[in-house]
């Protein structure tokens, strides 16, 4: 029953989606028929990220008086795509803190409050593997190419180690485990925190063989093109979005969708939290800058 309700509950974020793309508040801050595009980062599957996002897209509408529109590619590197070619206004995001992409105007107006996360090299808990150098000659699998802290983080470690290894995509986290749980990859590089809601989910355990020094949750983003009053009535209705009982329930069903925990909510930032992001570009291969 529990599983027949969350594959309901994800496709009434799908037909959400779609609606979106029609539906718009009865009480608009912008004018008539501006629509602002808001693109996560793909951490779970399509069908995963809609279910949710579409609730909380459609409660910041609500409550900001702005139009907001879900706007994901198939992959990570296809929705990062959407935003290097400036085709979306908002974001939520830690694919553009390397310096080249600080540059194209994008600035942090807040994050999501939940535990540090981590880069992580996993393996399954009954793997034989026990150590990185058993990975010598293997593919290890990632989400994409431009996962930071699930594929760039990860790689430069078994890099560092002089550990020879195969590169696999599954384009997203979730099709990453499921490389991994399927046998067709030795290890996945993974985010901690996606690795926890996995197992959450679906029941699935990992050992761990490496992870990184904590790290911040992915940041809240606008494009310089948001004019200031529609930046601001969207910050206060996310930021203030966990004190608002509505918005509260609308969090506690969102989070139990994609295995986080009640206490993840959004919290105002200038940015300076990415520290660790930014000095990773200084050190890492070139490969993965």
């Amino acid at each position: 029953m529990s599983n027949l309700l969350s594959a309901w509950r994800r496709c009434a974020g799908l037909l959400l989606a779609a609606a979106l793309l029609g539906g718009a508040p009865a009480r608009t801050l912008a004018q008539e028929g501006d629509v602002y595009r808001f693109s996560p980062v793909n951490q779970y599957g399509i069908a995963v990220t809609a279910a949710y996002w579409n609730p909380i897209m459609t409660y910041v509408s609500q409550k900001s008086g702005v139009k907001l529109q879900l706007k994901i590619g198939r992959t990570s590197a296809d929705t990062t795509a959407y935003v290097l070619a400036q085709e979306v206004e908002f974001i939520f995001s830690n694919h553009l803190f390397s310096p080249e992409r600080e540059g194209l105007g994008w600035k942090v107006f807040g994050r999501r409050l939940t535990p540090p996360v981590h880069s992580q090299i996993l393996v399954p808990a009954d793997s034989p593997i026990t150590d990185l150098s058993q990975l010598a000659g293997k593919e290890v699998v990632f989400p994409g190419p431009e996962a930071l802290v699930a594929y760039k983080f990860a790689a430069a470690q078994l890099m560092s180690r002089k550990v020879e290894f195969k590169t696999v995509f599954g384009g997203n986290m979730d099709g990453a485990f499921g490389q991994l749980f399927s046998g067709k990859a030795a290890a996945v590089g993974a985010n901690s925190q996606l690795a926890e809601g996995y197992t959450r989910r679906e029941g699935r355990k990992f050992r761990v063989l490496w992870q990184s020094q904590p790290l911040h949750d992915l940041a809240l983003m606008h494009s310089s093109k948001v004019p200031d009053k529609v930046l601001k009535a969207v910050a206060a209705a996310f930021i203030g979005m966990h004190a608002d009982p509505k918005g509260r329930a609308v969090l506690t069903q969102a989070s139990a969708e994609v295995g986080l925990g009640e206490e993840a909510y959004f919290i105002a930032s200038d940015g300076s939290e990415y520290a660790g992001y930014r000095d990773f570009y200084r050190n890492a291969p070139p490969s993965l800058r």
